[in-house]
């Protein structure tokens, strides 16, 4: 088939854009000179075949924009340039493979691509697997080394500026990052830090980069077994020192001086970059590698130094032969001053040369252009010698003493480099360049080999560029470098005729020319380009020379590192040596050696670094190499400005294109069966499809599409086809398809015409039926009409005379109503009259009846009060005689207090009543005065406006009465018949007004109930919005502390296990090499563990607390906020109480000086007290014997309880009269003391008489009196104490009141609504103090309970231990009845004895396997083990529950620890733990049920769904809360560990799984790939996952949990957390791969998640929240399936993909790819159509979700239904030593 017949587009070259794609429009015929195209712009162009070369053909629209540019079909330079272009600029991808080599191109900006979480996402993943980026080769890099253990290396090269350095820094943080140290040494962060500190030193800004690099260096990064860094060294090469002393636009050491005036060469700002910034980076980095302060001041002094010497002023002398610096020149004393040297000699020799003879020694002056030479040298040499100082002190902190496993190499090394002016550097960088090319090209014709070695492809020879020869023209005999060292060592050797023996030697070489208009310079033939080379400048660059003189007065500084850098290496070797055996004192020789001057002190340059190069060759052979080729996109660094002349020019230098063409020599394209199969069975037949052996099947297709058997080979694994022929399939493919569509079309349109034809006949029929439907309708409305006008005529005559006749009628009746009225209302009249005369003699006749009963009554009541009086009298004076007895006075006062009381509290009611009068009349009265006042004024107002008038008015008001009176008379029976009328009127008024308010009102009624009703309707929508708010936001803060919490619970398990690591470690080490008996034979679970007791769980003080946080950890100390401000109070209380004990003590000091105490008496004291000790013992003692012998003659439990009472009682008295006895003790020692201080007088009072008795008496008054002088100057003590600590009080009310006061004033000054915050501040911290205080008084007083209760444990144990022996000889006696009893009343309470329980242990926890209990009661264990702590609550011994639950605690996390990868373990005892912490819950008694619930500790109680049977059941002695917290926390932490075991399962399954898997076969087509599926890294085999693996694994993790008794609850959260998982690595792996990103990969897509959605449904866990973990891959599935085109598109795609954010949205567009030529790529001005309508947004950054995050657990309270009594152990757990109770 000729090749005009399958494709039309080509490549042709263009001067400006190196290639122009084009079109063919006319055949081309063989023989032709010239081809007629048509330009993309639509213009025609004629191109001429020059040697009958066609042009290369252009790639099919599906191939563009690929990864790998080895899966193109054409592999050529165009097609390679515009490939990188389009991923370039298009989609923004800076990345691409080509076979093994990573092109970077600068994007000179930063992007979100290097983040934590992409580094994550890359480590453990195939290279080929992923989009291309750095990351993928360092992963690569790190895998081969870990499973080949063989060192690797890593290769980044390119030009000046193109990303070199940041590329190499990025791969070092990936392997800090993945391969972080065990140890805390930090080892890996100090591997970064050396990056800023190379980049501060030894980078400079040239015309092509603001920072480049001018050195190269290689970095060994040292990995262990584990393959943990260790450590790293550093090697540097050919550092460029010239730019020292020279540098266009950007000095060096800018990062550490900027702005500084004192620079060598010109500008230094470089805009968006920090000096300062990078400065503080650089000195944080030296202080992390260990330099001191005083070496980085040194550092700083020296690169001052140097820029100070640039900066020297050389003025000339007798006509330029001499010359000279002047002394007081500023810069040369700054030199000397920073370096530490003599002025006086630098001045001298700077100027002048030291010239050695044989017979004498000279001194030369020196021209200025010599000085110049000679300073430069000197600079460049300072700067040398401090570069490696600091390479030196770096690798020094990065060595290592442990021993180095493995290593990998990042090479980070400049490119190829050529200028208008190329000198020495660009010779020997160009020559290292070409080393590394032929290894390049080496390594990839191998790895060529190796690949059709594999597949068993036979192998032809294929050419490709050697550039041995140029290599061996630089480096050979008496090549380039050996005729430059030669040229040195001539003692007047010059450039000129080191110029002329290269033209000699070299002018036939095929790589060497000599220039035609220069004979001072040479051209090399490189592999990328001919460079030309001045020769001006070599040997001094090469020799590299510095006089000895300077150099001598350096090693004199007095600065330590000044003078150590410039140390020779004998020197610094003998140094070294005499440093070991001495202290660190550096022993230099005061007279300096005396050597021949003007010699070098070491080899040339160049010689050097032909050693360095060959070196590092042979580390690079050693290693398994990895290349990053970084290409510069344009040269006025701009960002995604891509310039096809310059991207060409370093394509062809790297050795990108070298690769394509190697790659295309033989067969570029290759295929796996399978991935064939799918691609390309469209066009197999259908009898072929039914075959199953692929590899048969694709055989045969290709023999029968492609004739020529050279054009394919069929490997083991794969197909290999020669350059174009997936083209050819592709063409194929495509008209298939083509034929395909147009039958669908075809077909579709037919049924579409079809369609819409019976759709117009249909439409055609109805018309037809409407039609005669309204003629007819129109018809029958006329035949209405008429007969309506006819009725309407009757009915209106009719009207008009019924209106006429209701008129007369109407007439009539209102002349027969007024008729009426009138004759009635002259009745009413007469009837009214004689109403009121009645009534007028009804009043005056009872007026008359009522004044005769008073007149008789009135003296009835005189006649009764005299005769009453008289009867009062007899009886006052009888009671006058009573009230004399005492008998009466008694009488009295019974219930006189009540009364008082009564009456008192009736006074103070009334006081309040009257206060509260007075305030309401106070308030009256101003009231009643203010208008009072006002009334005056209007007054008198009116007065003086009427007082002119008043005889007038007098004479008026009289007539005016009169008038009155008779108007009143005139008009009485006017009103009479008036009031008759209106009445009437108002009557049927009302009657109307009635019905019209009535109306009005129920109008009225109606509009207020629904206001009503909105009001409530807007209340209750209001109240609901802002309560949801307000839950949403409460659940949002309550999860995110609940997720710091068991994120401190899961570092806390993190650091518990490191620990146990470590420990282990350390047995390891201690051990000796033979066995050694562990001398302790008790069980280790007691030790491990740090819970507190029973007995001191509770928080008593503050110095409890303390105590609890020494002894157990801060980490086992609730350190809340209450507690907090407890301690703070505390603390200064202590610091008041510290004062006051300090005051007491100097007080004590002051009056122990004055008496000293004896210590008489003591033995005397300690005997009594040891004597009522014995005596309260013994008295003790008979007591018991007493119970003991009550007890055995009666048994029950009231006789004990009377004799514990009595023992109780006893003790009681006992301890009373132990009191009293110390007391009387204490009194004794006193006076007894006393006595023997005053004995040596009393001896000699023997004088006043014979007996002694005088004596003894004023002995007595003496020690009387001193007794009472003692006594009141105990009261004085303690009145002055008192008066003190009133006084103290009175200080700190002061204070306080000084404090309020201040307060008081700060509210003043502040706004209303300050002042009201500060008021409530005030008033909550008042408040919070009060609560503290209670708090801690209510401690104090539950620690007293406590001690109290403690004590009685103590006797009460005593006691039951004595009951417990006699019970069980009684049980000795009875066995066998009691078995009976026993096992018929079985308690739910199991007994075991203390040395059984590392038994229980074993065989209930730690040997224990699931499957044991299968077939029993879901959690069995943590019945049992409840039922054990119940018994151990029963007897009431705290030691035994504390050793029971320590030990089941411990026991749980050794078996987790020694299971750490079982599932099924796992949730076993995930489900049995929360089961023990749902029990001790469920069963935790009433009455600490009740005070819990008191403190506000527990919001609802745990006991309201138990059974009275469930009741009996409870604890009735501990409070185990402390312990329940412990077992919450060991549940989350065994939740985290199911979280992790599950992840670890189902992760590897997600990608193959979601992603990958054709759950609908045949929809998806497989694109072309190239070299990484090839990716070494891969390992054999097919590792993929369908989704029904994922959905069996997920019912195997739901069928376990179900099977263990796990909570629905705990059930729904983990399937929660593993579909978020699911959700997060899908989605980031969607994000950084181009090849899923399709419209089919869309569908499988939604079709997967939705079989999960199935599953979940199936389950019943659609209301876990699992769903919506999956919703951004959903929306990521839609976006790939949506319309992309319009500006609606894109606001539809805004809308949707709400879950999504603005990163995530704009990579999956760019990252969309057509799977066939059918699809559209996504344009883009679309993409930006997308980023504008998402600007509002405010989205994280970052690009991947943290598919590590993890939601915070909850374990909500699940009772159980099972009582204890009914449970049943099977005998299966060796648990017979359990006895029921």
């Amino acid at each position: 088939m000729v090749a005009s017949q399958l494709y039309t587009l080509v490549w042709i070259p263009d001067p400006d854009e190196v290639w122009k794609s084009a079109e063919i429009i006319k055949d081309y015929k063989e023989g032709d000179k010239s081809l007629q195209l048509k330009l993309e712009d639509e213009t025609l162009y004629e191109f001429d075949l020059q040697g009958n070369e066609l042009p290369f053909l252009r790639n099919p629209d599906i191939l563009v924009g690929e990864n790998d540019l080895t899966a193109l079909s054409y592999l050529h330079e165009p097609a390679v340039l515009h490939n990188l272009k389009v991923r370039f600029l298009e989609s923004n991808h800076i990345y691409t493979y080509c076979g093994i080599v990573l092109v970077a191109i600068n994007p000179y900006e930063q992007l979100p691509i290097y983040e934590q979480d992409v580094i994550y996402a890359y480590s453990g993943q195939n290279m080929g697997d992923m989009d291309p980026h750095i990351f993928a080769v360092a992963e690569e890099a790190y895998k081969q080394m870990a499973r080949d253990e063989k060192n690797q290396s890593i290769i980044v090269s390119g030009e000046s500026g193109a990303g070199k350095t940041v590329s190499a820094k990025y791969a070092m943080r990936f392997f800090a990052t993945v391969g972080g140290s065990a140890s805390e040494t930090n080892i890996e962060a100090k591997v970064l830090a050396s990056s800023p500190i190379m980049e501060a030193i030894g980078n400079a800004k040239t015309t092509r980069n603001d920072n480049s690099s001018r050195f190269g260096k290689y970095i060994q990064i040292g990995f262990d077994k584990r393959y943990h860094i260790i450590g790293a060294n550093m090697r540097t090469y050919l550092l460029e020192k010239s730019r020292v002393v020279f540098q266009v636009r950007r000095p060096f050491f800018r990062g550490l001086y900027s702005g500084n005036s004192i620079v060598w060469g010109g500008g230094t700002s470089i805009d968006g970059v920090d000096d300062a910034d990078d400065f503080e980076k650089t000195r944080h980095a030296f202080t992390l590698l260990g330099v001191k302060e005083s070496h980085q001041m040194a550092i700083f002094r020296i690169i001052a130094a140097i820029l100070h010497l640039g900066n020297l002023e050389i003025q000339s002398e007798r006509d330029g032969d001499a010359c000279s610096v002047s002394s007081e020149d500023e810069h040369l004393n700054h030199f000397c001053s920073l370096l530490g040297v003599e002025q006086g000699q630098m001045q001298h020799w700077l100027c002048h040369r030291k010239l050695v003879t044989t017979a004498e020694t000279y001194v030369k002056s020196m021209s200025v252009q010599q000085v110049v030479n000679a300073r430069n040298a000197l600079a460049k040499h300072i700067y040398a010698q401090l570069f490696g100082w600091i390479v030196q002190h770096i690798n020094k902190a990065l060595h290592t003493t442990v021993k180095q496993h493995s290593f990998i190499g990042v090479l980070d090394i400049y490119g190829f480099e050529t200028f208008e002016v190329n000198s020495f550097e660009q010779f020997c960088i160009n020559y290292a360049n070409e080393k590394l090319q032929q290894q390049f090209n080496s390594h990839v014709f191998k790895l060529e080999q190796e690949e059709y070695m594999k597949e068993g492809i036979p192998w032809t020879l294929i050419d490709f560029y050697d550039n041995q020869p140029c290599i061996d023209l630089i480096e050979a005999k008496l090549g380039i470098l050996d005729l430059l060292d030669e040229e040195c060592k001539v003692p007047k050797g010059t450039d000129q005729n080191w110029a002329q023996k290269l033209y000699d030697r070299h002018g036939g070489s095929q790589h060497f020319q000599k220039p035609r208009m220069s004979n001072i310079s040479f051209i090399v033939l490189h592999f990328a380009d001919k460079v030309e080379y001045q020769c001006e400048g070599f040997l001094e660059k090469n020799r590299d020379t510095v006089y000895e003189e300077q150099i001598n007065i350096l090693k004199a500084s007095k600065y330590q590192m000044v003078a150590d850098l410039f140390q020779d290496e004998k020197d610094a070797a003998s140094a070294t040596s005499l440093g070991k055996g001495t202290s660190k004192i550096n022993v230099r020789s005061a007279r300096p050696v005396i050597k021949a001057a003007n010699k070098e002190h070491k080899k040339t340059v160049g010689h050097q670094f032909r050693n360095s190069l060959h070196l590092l060759m042979e580390t690079l052979n050693a290693t398994t190499p990895h290349y990053v080729r970084c290409i510069k996109p344009n040269d006025e660094k701009l960002p995604f400005k891509f310039d096809a002349k310059r991207a060409v020019q370093q394509l062809r230098a790297c050795g990108v294109l070298e690769t394509i063409r190697i790659s295309a020599a033989g067969f570029p394209s290759r295929w796996t069966y399978h991935d064939f199969f799918n691609r390309y069975r469209v066009l197999m037949k259908k009898r072929d499809l039914s075959k199953n052996d692929k590899k048969q099947i694709c055989q045969t297709l290709l023999e029968d599409l492609i004739k020529d058997p050279d054009k394919f080979q069929f490997g083991r694994t794969k197909i290999f086809f020669r350059a174009g022929q997936v083209a050819y399939l592709e063409k194929l493919r495509a008209d298939k398809f083509r034929a395909a569509t147009i039958m669908i079309q075809k077909t579709v349109r037919g049924w579409l015409q079809r369609i819409k034809y019976q759709r117009l006949r249909r439409a055609a029929i109805v018309i037809q039926r409407y039609t005669r439907g309204h003629l007819a309708r129109r018809l029958a409305e006329h035949l209405r009409r008429t007969r309506a006008a006819i009725t309407l005529q009757k009915q209106y005559r009719m009207l008009r005379i019924h209106r006429a006749f209701q008129r007369v009628r109407k007439a009539t009746i209102t002349i027969q109503a007024f008729a009426r009225g009138m004759f009635v209302r002259r009745i009413y009249r007469q009837v009214l009259a004689e109403h009121k005369a009645t009534i007028l003699q009804k009043y005056a006749r009872g007026w008359l009846a009522r004044t005769r009963f008073r007149r008789i009554r009135g003296a009835t009541i005189v006649l009764q009060c005299y005769y009453r009086r008289r009867k009062a009298r007899q009886q006052l004076k009888a009671l006058k005689i009573e009230a004399r007895s005492a008998q009466h006075l008694k009488k009295l006062n019974i219930g006189m207090e009540n009364k008082v009381v009564q009456l008192q509290r009736k006074i103070d009611e009334q006081n309040k009543e009257y206060k509260l009068l007075n305030e309401q009349l106070s308030t009256l009265t101003s009231a009643h005065s203010s208008e009072v006042e006002k009334l005056k004024k209007e007054l008198e107002q009116y007065q003086q406006s009427q007082q002119g008038d008043g005889n007038q008015l007098v004479s008026l008001r009289e007539e005016m009465e009169h008038l009155r009176l008779e108007l009143e008379k005139a008009h009485g029976e006017r009103k009479v018949v008036e009031d008759s009328y209106v009445k009437e009127k108002d009557l049927l008024r009302k009657v109307r007004r009635i019905s019209d308010l009535e109306e009005e009102n129920a109008l009225l009624k109606q509009e207020k109930e629904e206001l009503n009703s909105r009001i409530l309707c807007q209340s209750e929508d209001e109240f609901a919005r802002s309560t949801a708010e307000e839950n949403i936001q409460m659940k949002k803060e309550l999860e995110e502390e609940r997720s710091r919490y068991q994120n401190l619970i899961k570092e806390y398990s993190r650091l518990e296990q490191r620990y146990d690591n470590l420990r282990d470690e350390m047995t390891i080490i201690k051990q000796a090499p033979g066995h050694r008996r562990n001398p302790s034979n008790q069980s280790s679970l007691e030790s491990d563990s740090n819970y507190p007791s029973i007995s001191t769980s509770e928080i008593g003080d503050t110095e409890d607390v303390m105590q609890q946080v020494e002894e157990a950890g801060m980490d086992k100390a609730a350190m809340d906020m209450s507690l907090f401000l407890k301690l703070q109070k505390r603390v200064r209380e202590l610091e008041q109480e510290r004062k006051k004990l300090q005051t007491q003590l100097e007080k004590k000091e002051q009056e122990s000086k004055k008496t000293s105490s004896s210590t008489w008496g003591l033995g005397y004291n300690t005997l009594e007290l040891e004597s009522e000790n014995k005596k309260l013992k013994n008295e003790l003692n008979e007591l018991r014997k007493a119970i003991a012998d009550r007890a055995t003659q009666n048994n029950s439990s009231h006789d004990v309880q009377d004799s514990y009472n009595l023992l109780l009682n006893q003790l009681k008295s006992a301890n009373e009269e132990l009191e009293v006895r110390k007391e009387e003790v204490l009194i004794l020692r006193s006076q007894i003391m006393k006595a023997a201080q005053q004995k040596d007088k009393t001896e000699d009072w023997g004088y006043l008489n014979e007996d002694g008795e005088l004596g003894l008496a004023y002995q007595g008054l003496k020690q009387v009196a001193r007794l009472l002088e003692a006594q009141l100057q105990d009261q004085r003590r303690e009145h002055e104490e008192e008066v003190e600590a009133l006084q103290n009080q009175v200080d700190a009310m002061k204070e306080e009141l000084e404090k309020q006061q201040q307060a008081f004033l700060q509210t003043l000054q502040l706004s209303p609504e300050a002042q009201v915050e500060f008021g409530l501040q005030q008033e909550i911290t008042r408040l919070t103090n009060e609560n503290l205080d209670l708090k801690e008084l209510l401690e104090k007083l539950e620690k007293n309970e406590k001690k109290l209760k403690k004590q009685l444990k103590i006797y009460m144990k005593k006691v039951q231990d004595f009951e417990g022996d006699l019970e069980r000889r009684h049980h000795e006696r009875n066995r066998q009845v009691a078995v009976q009893r026993k096992e018929k009343d079985f308690q739910g309470m199991l007994e075991y004895y203390k040395e059984d329980e590392p038994l229980l242990i074993r065989n209930l926890i730690t040997d224990l396997k699931p499957q044991a209990v299968s077939a029993t009661v879901p959690c069995l264990p943590a019945y049992i083990l409840y039922m054990c702590i119940r018994h151990a609550d029963y007897i009431n011994d705290d030691q035994k529950v504390h050793s029971l639950l320590t030990s089941t605690i411990n026991g749980i996390k050794k078996v987790l620890k020694r299971h750490n990868d079982d599932f099924e373990m796992t949730s076993f005892w995930l489900a049995n733990t929360c089961r023990l912490l749902h029990c001790l819950k469920q069963y935790s008694g009433d009455g600490w049920n009740n005070k819990t619930r008191c403190l506000n500790l527990l919001p609802q109680g745990f006991m309201t769904q138990n059974t009275p049977k469930q009741n009996e059941h409870c604890l009735k002695n501990f409070d185990l809360t402390e312990y329940r917290q412990v077992l919450s926390h060991l549940s989350i932490q065994i939740y985290q560990q199911l979280i992790k075991v599950a992840e670890g399962i189902l992760q590897p399954m997600i990608v193959s799984g979601v992603l990958e898997y054709e759950s609908i076969q045949g929809l998806s087509g497989v694109k072309p790939m190239g070299y990484r599926n090839r990716s070494s890294s891969m390992e054999d085999g097919d590792n993929s996952y369908s989704l029904e693996a994922i959905v069996r694994q997920l019912n195997t993790f739901h069928t376990t949990m179900c099977e263990h008794g796990l909570d629905p609850e705990i059930i729904q959260q983990v399937f929660k957390q593993l579909f978020y998982m699911i959700n997060a690595v899908a989605l980031n792996n969607l994000l950084l791969r181009k090849d899923v990103c399709s419209w089919s990969t869309g569908m499988q897509l939604r079709f997967n998640i939705s079989q999960l959605e199935e599953w979940l449904r199936g389950k019943n866990l659609q209301q876990s929240g699992a769903p919506q973990t999956l919703e951004p891959l959903i929306q990521a599935a839609q976006l790939l399936q949506l319309k992309k085109k319009t500006s609606e598109d894109a606001e539809a795609i805004c809308s949707l993909c709400t879950a999504l954010t603005t990163q995530q949205i704009v990579k999956i567009l760019n990252l969309y790819t057509p799977v066939n030529e059918f699809e559209e790529r996504v344009t883009v001005a679309f993409i930006r159509d997308i980023q504008t309508h998402l600007q509002e947004r405010n989205d994280p950054p970052q690009l991947l979700l943290d598919f590590k995050h993890m939601f915070p657990v909850l374990f909500p309270f699940n009772p159980s239904s099972i009582t204890m009594d009914t449970i049943h152990i099977p005998a299966s757990l060796n648990l017979e030593f359990l006895n029921k109770v």
